[in-house]
C-alpha cells in the first residue's frame, strides 16, 4: 500500500480540536504523521509517496453513517453492498453501519460475515448491525454474544420496532452484558397501520391517513421508562431517525435524567417538511414521515443546542418501478448517501450558522464514538486512514441520473449544494476522486 502526503489543506479534526493548515502523512492504511505545512515534505519524499495538493481544501476524517440500507442479501435489485457504498465513497463517507431488513433479515453471524467478505467489493468499510429479535419479528431476542463475535457493532428491528415491553427489556438488558447499543425504530405500528405521510391537514387535504406524533413519541417514552428500570447497567438506547418534537423531549428529559440514551437526524428530516410530498411525490415518502414546520424547527434547534448525538442518512434504494406506484402504495424511503454533507452545509452551517467542525463532529466523530468504531471519525496517528478532501463553498449541483447508487429515488434531483468532495480515501487506499484532482508521485531522488 503506497505511502501518501495530503499536503496544503485545512484540517478539520474534531476528535482532537485542530481547525487549522495542516499535512497528513498516511501509511499503511493508518494516519502515520501530521505536522505544520511543509514539514513533511522531506519523509514524504523519502518514502516515494502519492501527492495531494490539497490547497484551497478541506481535509476531514472521513464521514461515517450509523443507518444505512444496502439491501444485500437479497435484494439486489435496489443496491448492492458494491454500488451503496461507491455512493457512499462519493459522499464523503468511509464507513457505513448496515441495517439487518435485508432477505433474508441478518439475525445470525452467518449473514453478518458475509456482509463484511472482501467479495462484496466495498467502497467503505462495511459495520454490520444485526436484529434485535429472530427474522424482526419482535419475538424472541438474538444471541447478541454470538453477532458481537461476528462484527456485529450494534441490534435493531429497524423498519419494524419491539413493541413488547418485556421483550424490549431483554433487549437492553441482553445487549448491555455484551456492550451492544440498541437501536429502536420508534414507531408504534398499532397506531400507524395504513398511514403514509404526517397526519395534519396536509394529509386530510390528500386524503391520506396520517402518522401522528405521539406514534413516536409514545415509544420513545416507553423505552426511556424500560431504561430506567436498568439504569445501573450498561444499557444503551439510541433512536433511529428522530422526527418530532415530542420525541425529541423526551430524549432531552432521558439525557437530564442521566440515562444512556441517544438519537440521530435524517438530513431529510432537517432539510424538508411536508410540503415536499405537493402532488403525491413518492420521492418525499419516507418512515418517518416529513413532518411539519414545528417540528423541523425542532430538530434544527436541538442539532444546534447539542441534544442530537448524530446525522445519518437512513440511505434507502428502492428500484424505479417500486416507486412509480400510487402514493400510499409506494415503498418508503429515499437515497441520502451523496447529499448528506451538503444539505448539512447547506442548512446548518450556511443558514444556522453552525460552525463546520460541529457538523462534520455530527457526520464522523460522535456517531464513530455511538457505536464504538475505533480509530474511525478522527485523524490521530495510529488512527485508520480514512480522509475525505472538500472545498466547503463551492457549489455543486446533484443530478440524480449521475448518482453512484444503484436507486435514484431522492427528492433533491437538481439542488445546489456548497461542498464539493475532491477525493475520498478509506483505510489509506483513494475510492473517489472527481476528475480534476491531480495527483502525482514524488521520487527520493
Amino acid at each position: 500500500m503506497k505511502a501518501i502526503w495530503i499536503h496544503g489543506g485545512h484540517l478539520v479534526d474534531p476528535s482532537c480540536g485542530i481547525d487549522a493548515k495542516r499535512d497528513l502523512l498516511v501509511r499503511d492504511g493508518r494516519v502515520a504523521a501530521l505536522d505544520s505545512p511543509g514539514k513533511l515534505h522531506a519523509l514524504a519524499k523519502k518514502e516515494n509517496a502519492v501527492e495531494i495538493d490539497a490547497a484551497g481544501m478541506i481535509v476531514a476524517p472521513g464521514l461515517v453513517d450509523i443507518h444505512v440500507h444496502l439491501r444485500e442479501p437479497g435484494q439486489s435489485h435496489k443496491e448492492t453492498i458494491a454500488s451503496g457504498t461507491l455512493a457512499a465513497a462519493a459522499g464523503g463517507f468511509t464507513s457505513v453501519c448496515a441495517m439487518p431488513n435485508t432477505s433474508p433479515v441478518n439475525d445470525s453471524a452467518e449473514i453478518t460475515r458475509w456482509m463484511q467478505a472482501p467479495e462484496r467489493n466495498a467502497s467503505a468499510h462495511v459495520f454490520p448491525i444485526a436484529a434485535a429479535t429472530q427474522g424482526s419479528m419482535g419475538e424472541i431476542v438474538n444471541d447478541y454474544d454470538t453477532l458481537k463475535a461476528a462484527g456485529a457493532v450494534a441490534v435493531s428491528d429497524d423498519g419494524k420496532p419491539v413493541l413488547h415491553d418485556d421483550v424490549m427489556m431483554e433487549c437492553l438488558s441482553a445487549a448491555a452484558r455484551v456492550g451492544l447499543p440498541v437501536i429502536q425504530h420508534a414507531e408504534d405500528t398499532r397506531l400507524t397501520h395504513g398511514a403514509s405521510m404526517n397526519a395534519g391537514a396536509l394529509a386530510f387535504r390528500l386524503g391520506l391517513r396520517g402518522m401522528t406524533a405521539e406514534a413516536e413519541s409514545g415509544i420513545v417514552e416507553r423505552d426511556i421508562e424500560l431504561l430506567k428500570k436498568i439504569a445501573g447497567s450498561r444499557a444503551h438506547l439510541h433512536i433511529a431517525h428522530l422526527s418530532t418534537a415530542s420525541a425529541l423531549e423526551a430524549v432531552r428529559r432521558g439525557k437530564q435524567a442521566g440515562l444512556h440514551v441517544t438519537c440521530e437526524i435524517a438530513p431529510h428530516h432537517f432539510a424538508l417538511t411536508e410540503q415536499a410530498i405537493g402532488d403525491y411525490d413518492t420521492h418525499a415518502k419516507m418512515n418517518p414521515p416529513l413532518r411539519s414546520d414545528e417540528d423541523r424547527a425542532a430538530l434544527i434547534e436541538s442539532l444546534l443546542d447539542g441534544t442530537v448525538d448524530a446525522i445519518a442518512t437512513d440511505h434507502a434504494p428502492h428500484a424505479i418501478h417500486e416507486k412509480e406506484q400510487e402514493f400510499e402504495r409506494a415503498p418508503n424511503g429515499i437515497t441520502g448517501l451523496e447529499t448528506a454533507l451538503g444539505l448539512a452545509l447547506r442548512v446548518l452551517h450556511q443558514q444556522h450558522g453552525m460552525p463546520l467542525a460541529r457538523v462534520l463532529a455530527l457526520l464522523s466523530t460522535q456517531p464513530a464514538t455511538l457505536l464504538h468504531l475505533k480509530k474511525r471519525g478522527e485523524l490521530s496517528i495510529g488512527s485508520y486512514a480514512d480522509v475525505v478532501l472538500f472545498q466547503a463553498k463551492e457549489e455543486w449541483q446533484f443530478r440524480v441520473a449521475e448518482s453512484k447508487s444503484k436507486s435514484k429515488n431522492s427528492p433533491f434531483d437538481g439542488w445546489t449544494f456548497p461542498g464539493r468532495i475532491q477525493m475520498t480515501i478509506c483505510e489509506g487506499k483513494i475510492v473517489y476522486q472527481t476528475r480534476h484532482q491531480k495527483i502525482k508521485r514524488m521520487r527520493s531522488k
